[in-house]
């Protein structure tokens, strides 16, 4: 069993740095996922990350919102940084990644569930990455390792039902890991 928590670590250490860069002024601008400015791109991202320290600690994924409401303009940071030192907490012993955890896709080992936030995470990063216009180079190795577990778990034949993402999008030949992976889960890149 791989232990996908440095690579959580790495794509949360990522994603910190890029929110850094997010002014109140940018918080209604549109991201690549449709439905989320970058105010809700970051309720999505923060809220997650509560989610899987929950988990962690022994809570179900399905009880724990999905957002978090009524962090401040300037607060997002702050937020965030909580919910990955949660993490960092809740994931602390080994024995937990090969413990049951139950998520809203069913019962599965813990690093499969970790695993599952870092795609998470990795692709959101690139969601808000385009939103601000790039203003600082990605890690291309995470959205590598991201991708084929993308393809394997969100396959193109399945959109719309129980893959709730839009149809995978052709990316152009020279595009980067987190384009391709961008593309696989339907955005434009």
């Amino acid at each position: 069993m791989n232990d996908p928590r440095p690579q959580y670590e790495r794509a949360a250490e990522q994603f910190a740095g890029l929110l850094k860069t997010v002014t109140p002024d940018r918080l209604g601008d549109p991201t690549p996922c449709s439905e989320y400015d970058v105010r809700a791109l970051l309720s999505h991202v923060v809220g997650g990350a509560h989610r899987i320290a929950d988990v962690g600690e022994g809570g179900e994924a399905t009880a724990t919102p999905l957002t978090m409401d009524g962090v401040a303009d300037e607060g997002w940071s702050a937020a965030y940084d909580e919910a990955r030192h949660r993490f960092a907490g809740a994931w602390a012993d080994d024995a937990r990644l090969g413990q049951e955890v139950t998520m809203p896709w069913g019962r599965v080992p813990g690093a499969a569930a970790v695993g599952g936030f870092v795609m998470e995470t990795v692709a959101h990063t690139w969601d808000l990455s385009k939103a601000l216009g790039h203003p600082l180079p990605l890690d291309q190795s995470l959205a590598e390792a991201v991708l084929p577990a993308a393809q394997a778990m969100l396959p193109a034949d399945r959109r719309g039902g129980e893959v709730p993402f839009e149809a995978v999008r052709e990316a152009p030949a020279d595009a980067d890991a987190y384009a391709r992976l961008a593309a696989w889960l339907g955005r434009e890149v």
